[in-house]
């Protein structure tokens, strides 16, 4: 069974989920000791918040922000690279993953530093105004809106 959950105000709200449609429950007060596995993308205050918890019910949560990426007792996995380091997820019930950029990066250079070490890798990267959410979408509009009518552009 796959449960939607969120703050309180979106409760009763619903989402996609394949071809079903969830109806989202609070997160506040869902009981995670009957579930397996919370994949969490909330943001880093709301895992740092919920995630201990949700652990200490028997839950693993594998979070999908930066809050846990440098934290010595959640191991930072990428299956394709470190798997095996999977086993240290017991100490809180959380994994972390890097964020989107770097797991991809990983992996392709994995078999390149299996055979001949890699020492440094300069990455630039480029990504979408829409990872900063509504606020970033309407600053980027209205930046775009002032080239165009030669208004001073604001951050």
């Amino acid at each position: 069974e796959v449960v939607a959950l969120a703050s309180s105000r979106s409760v009763g709200t619903e989402v996609s989920y394949g071809d079903k449609t969830l109806r989202v429950t609070n997160l506040d007060t869902y009981d995670f000791s009957d579930t397996d596995i919370c994949l969490m993308s909330a943001g880093g205050a709301v895992s740092q918040k919920y995630s201990p918890k949700i652990g200490r019910e028997g839950c693993v949560v594998i979070d999908n922000s930066s809050a846990w990426r440098y934290d010595s007792e959640v191991p930072l996995i990428v299956p394709e690279v470190n798997a095996d380091a999977i086993s240290m997820f017991s100490k809180k019930n959380i994994i972390a993953n890097p964020n989107c950029s770097t797991a991809q990066l990983v992996v392709a250079l994995k078999p390149l530093h299996d055979r001949a070490k890699i020492k440094r890798v300069v990455v630039s990267t480029y990504q979408s105004v829409s990872g900063a959410g509504k606020d970033g979408m309407d600053e980027l509009f209205n930046q775009t809106r002032a080239v165009f009518v030669a208004d001073p552009i604001e951050s």
